[in-house]
């Protein structure tokens, strides 16, 4: 168990130096702040993750969620990354509650940084409606330290380079 405890931790810490440094030895810390509307009912499993240009999945920064078997209800991420199919590359956790927030703080690559990139946001609350791309927003100075509005259970995303 210990070993299996181990090897995850360094997988992620592995795959978070990925995330942080894949085109240049440049990077930069980046919060993203998402705050939950109010709303009544369990939980809300959240996805913060990173698109290139095409909307191929680059990197996922935070799952809260923690039954995989609810991971397909985050639609958008969960068929763009082939969520069955791979380990995830980002941290998780539990689920966000109404009203909640969650902060996610890496180090990105500058080069990702107004390069075409955006960042995501999937959401789905259970017994209510999935809401993919709840907010999108390019991964650029120009939206730094600007709050965005979602779709859905999102109230804002804030990101900070």
């Amino acid at each position: 168990m210990k070993n299996k405890i181990r090897n995850r931790a360094l997988g992620v810490l592995a795959a978070m130096a990925a995330i942080a440094l894949p085109f240049s030895a440049e990077a930069r810390a980046v919060t993203v702040t998402t705050v939950l509307k109010k709303y009544s009912g369990d939980g809300a499993y959240v996805v913060v993750y990173i698109t290139d240009g095409q909307g191929r999945v680059h990197s996922t920064l935070r799952l809260a969620g923690p039954k995989a078997k609810y991971h397909k209800h985050l639609s958008n991420w969960s068929r763009a990354a082939g969520a069955t199919r791979r380990p995830l590359d980002g941290v998780t956790g539990a689920s966000v509650g109404s009203g909640q927030i969650l902060k996610v703080s890496v180090d990105l690559a500058d080069s990702l940084i107004d390069a075409g990139y955006q960042i995501r946001v999937d959401t789905a609350v259970e017994n209510q409606r999935d809401v993919p791309s709840d907010v999108v927003v390019p991964l650029s100075k120009e939206v730094s330290g600007r709050s965005h509005p979602g779709t859905g259970y999102v109230q804002s995303l804030r990101v900070d380079l």
